[in-house]
């Protein structure tokens, strides 16, 4: 049994265009391996309006990381707090 074709045509496909033996997702395993892709949330989308601007915020914030000094894991730091009198 055929598959019924769509009444609505697509104004971008011209009739000669035959899918009719394509495989659908064929290379959607290539994509995922190749690609690296991340979805950012809207205010992250308004503080950083290109893929630059993100990209040199992660740089900055890996290179901060990185020199940060870590405390030993289980130590806590102690600080003096002056009474006030």
């Amino acid at each position: 049994m055929k598959k019924a074709r769509h009444s609505k045509s697509d104004p971008d496909l011209l009739e000669e265009y035959d899918f009719s033996h394509g495989v659908r997702g064929k290379y959607i395993d290539r994509l995922a391996a190749g690609s690296n892709l991340v979805l950012l949330a809207p205010d992250v989308i308004a503080a950083f309006p290109t893929s630059d601007a993100v990209n040199d915020a992660l740089r900055l914030l890996i290179k901060v990381a990185k020199t940060t000094r870590k405390t030993p894991r289980g130590s806590t730091r102690k600080t003096k707090v002056s009474a006030a009198v």
